[in-house]
């Protein structure tokens, strides 16, 4: 190994943020795929619209602050905050560029070619006209309140992404007041795609829709009587979305949230979004009311917010335009009826969302709260559903005068209100309710369940790489293990004293964990694994995480590959780390998989010359992750389970459908089968074999 290279060179280090557009890029090219379903790559373009909002709400946000104030610290690869911004400026307005280019060409005329049709004002029959201005006149003037501008009227707010018009007007009001320009801004809560009534609107289309701008550019005139309107152009503005609260100088977090919470509304603008054909005179207007640049300026050509076109997903019924539907499956130790802790007290049960069921996770906690013999229940959570099934089951076991203890991440990104609903309504059933530990996002997914069986107590526990959400776990890949083992529920234990007692940290038997040992456990292993190439016992490393940023594990996995370690990693979105470098990552491999679910299992193997560890965890290999978080990593020791991981790992490896490889210069390459073979996709390999295995 040569030890002489720095491996701190900016050289060796992709810039974070051209990382994640490169993932967005990678989403457009599944929307841009003809092998996908027709309506499954509308919703790539959707998902890709919701992933450009967060990067600008929160990536691009706090880089801008950080230019603000001045900020010279520059990043891993050597840009500055200035250059990061204008350099992800550029690649942003490409991306956004290409999404509605694929809007515009590839995806509406395709849906029109199966009769799913987005009726423009000019293409409007008199009869299809008559009844959207009924529409219009019931449904949308009474809500509709135009605001004019002038000295006594000022620029209103604009809610964050909210969708709003100016219009451009002339003539004098009842006043007598000069005309100029108007805003009139669209509820939230009204629908932004509307069906035409079946009957004969339809000419031979059975799904006609309409856009809510549409009708609102077409009728706007009916907002100013007496005046004439020269133009009516749709906008909407981004602002920052992060929050701030002083966790150190508060009393009460919920109460501190709660009144943070309004202002990200109204955070400072980073991005506005206006029509093709807005003139420049109205669009420079705009970009002085939210103190924006020319730099800030989206004009796309179509509806402001594609993420809005998801409702047509739902609202037309062609299965032959969707993925095959599909039933998750069973473990065979799970049946219907089973008794989960006999189950669980018999062998642990590795469960694999959504290829596998959500329910028994559900039923876990069903279970114990109407079990008599259960008589705690401790669980942390980050994100769940607005009406969880497993809140409710908690409710239960409170109201049965179980203990139960849950610890609620309130800080979880966008959740922030729905959690502080959720704290209320445990605490309103008597369920202890803490919000873990001041300074640390608790990330960590974890049910403990503490049952008297033949007069002791014995602990059950759910551990999982994802959020106790039964929606995403429908879509998002995630590994949960059931287990009794005794030193992994003590250590669970010992983890949920730390979160809502003020005790000394207790060493952990089989637990990793964020930010005490998780990051020295990964760098020790890799280099362990690097010990071994160089002694001559080979060495091999797999991870499959949803981002690699931290410094010192790229280093490191850079020191393990110089020593001859084999590293294959399947990093989803940003990955810093550079492969195939010569002399620095040469046996590295990085793969990205983009299909039909989103990938979010976080799994960490380690050869460990022939005898091989295997742990899946709450984290990613990041800054945050490691040192600002509270998270765990848990060993796989069922042999059954560790070769179905191994297997998985062996798919997502062979995946020549939906990958995408990492190149030395930081770009994707999609991988492709060789010799004519047929693609093979991972995803789709685990559904199958969910058929054969239930």
């Amino acid at each position: 190994m040569d030890r002489q290279i720095n491996l701190k060179q900016p050289e060796y280090y992709n810039n974070r943020l051209l990382s994640l557009l490169a993932f967005n890029r990678r989403v457009l090219e599944q929307a841009k795929d003809a092998d996908t379903p027709l309506l499954e790559r509308l919703k790539f373009l959707c998902i890709l619209s919701t992933n450009m909002d967060e990067f600008f709400e929160i990536r691009l946000a706090g880089t801008k602050q950080r230019v603000e104030l001045g900020s010279v610290q520059t990043e891993p690869d050597g840009r500055s905050p200035q250059e990061v911004l204008r350099v992800n400026s550029t690649a942003a307005h490409e991306i956004v560029h290409e999404q509605y280019r694929v809007l515009n060409e590839e995806i509406i005329p395709a849906l029109e070619a199966e009769s799913i049709r987005f009726l423009r004002r000019q293409e409007w029959t008199e009869a299809q006209r008559n009844w959207l201005r009924d529409y219009f006149e019931t449904e949308l003037l009474p809500i509709l309140s135009p605001l004019g501008l002038d000295p006594a009227h000022p620029f209103p707010k604009v809610l964050n992404k909210s969708l709003n018009f100016i219009v451009s007007l002339e003539g004098k009001d009842a006043f007598g007041r000069n005309s100029g320009y108007a805003v009139v801004q669209a509820p939230r809560a009204l629908p932004r795609i509307i069906p035409m009534p079946a009957g004969e609107l339809e000419e031979g289309a059975p799904y006609n829709f309409v856009f809510l701008s549409s009708i609102i550019h077409a009728f706007v005139e009916d907002l100013f009587p007496g005046m004439t309107v020269h133009g009516c152009y749709q906008f909407r503005v981004t602002r920052n979305g992060d929050l701030f609260v002083d966790e150190e100088e508060v009393d009460d977090l919920m109460r501190a949230l709660e009144g943070e919470l309004p202002q990200r509304r109204y955070g400072q603008a980073v991005r506005l979004e206006v029509a093709a054909n807005c003139p420049d005179a109205m669009a420079d207007f705009l970009l002085e009311e939210f103190e924006l640049g020319r730099e800030d300026l989206y004009q796309v050509d179509g509806p402001v917010n594609l993420n809005r076109l998801m409702a047509v997903y739902d609202l037309v019924d062609r299965s032959d335009l969707k993925y095959p539907s599909f039933t998750p499956g069973l473990p065979p130790a799970l049946t219907t009826g089973t008794d989960l802790f006999k189950a669980i007290r018999e062998r642990d049960i590795l469960l694999h969302h959504p290829f596998q069921s959500f329910l028994p996770v559900i039923d876990f906690v069903r279970q114990a709260a109407q079990d008599p013999n259960v008589l705690a229940i401790k669980q942390t959570l980050y994100r769940t559903d607005p009406d969880s099934a497993i809140v409710e089951h908690l409710v239960e076991a409170a109201r049965a005068g179980k203990e139960v203890t849950v610890v609620v991440e309130l800080r979880a990104r966008f959740d922030e209100q729905d959690n502080i609903r959720l704290a209320n309504q445990l605490q309103e059933a008597g369920a202890h309710v803490v919000y873990g530990v001041v300074g640390y996002k608790t990330h960590t997914k974890m049910i403990l369940v503490v049952r008297r069986e033949a007069g002791r107590l014995r602990n059950y526990v759910h551990l999982g790489t994802g959020n106790y959400h039964s929606r995403t776990a429908r879509l998002y890949t995630d590994y949960g293990l059931l287990t009794a083992d005794r030193r992994i529920s003590e250590d669970v234990r010992n983890i949920f004293l730390q979160l809502t007692s003020l005790g000394q940290f207790k060493d952990l038997h089989r637990l990793l964990q964020a930010p005490f040992t998780l990051h020295e456990a990964v760098l020790e292993r890799i280099e362990r694994e690097a010990e071994h190439a160089g002694a001559g016992r080979g060495g091999r490393i797999i991870a499959k995480v949803n981002s690699l940023t931290e410094p010192r594990t790229i280093q490191a996995l850079y020191r393990a590959s110089m020593a001859g370690v084999e590293i294959d990693l399947i990093v989803r979105g940003m990955c810093v780390l550079r492969p195939g470098l010569a002399g620095v990552s040469e046996n590295i491999r990085v793969r990205s998989v983009i299909g039909r679910f989103l990938e979010h299992t976080r799994v960490f193997y380690f050869g460990n010359a022939g005898s091989p560890e295997i742990c899946c965890a709450s984290a990613d290999w990041m800054d945050r992750n490691f040192f600002r978080r509270v998270e765990t990593a848990f060993p796989v020791n069922n042999p059954e389970a560790r070769r179905r991981i191994l297997k998985d790992l062996e798919y997502y490896l062979m995946d020549t459908r939906q990958a995408w490889l990492l190149q030395p210069d930081g770009s994707y390459v999609r991988a492709a089968p060789q010799d004519d073979a047929p693609a093979f996709s991972a995803q789709q390999a685990l559904l199958e074999r969910l058929a054969e295995d239930t």
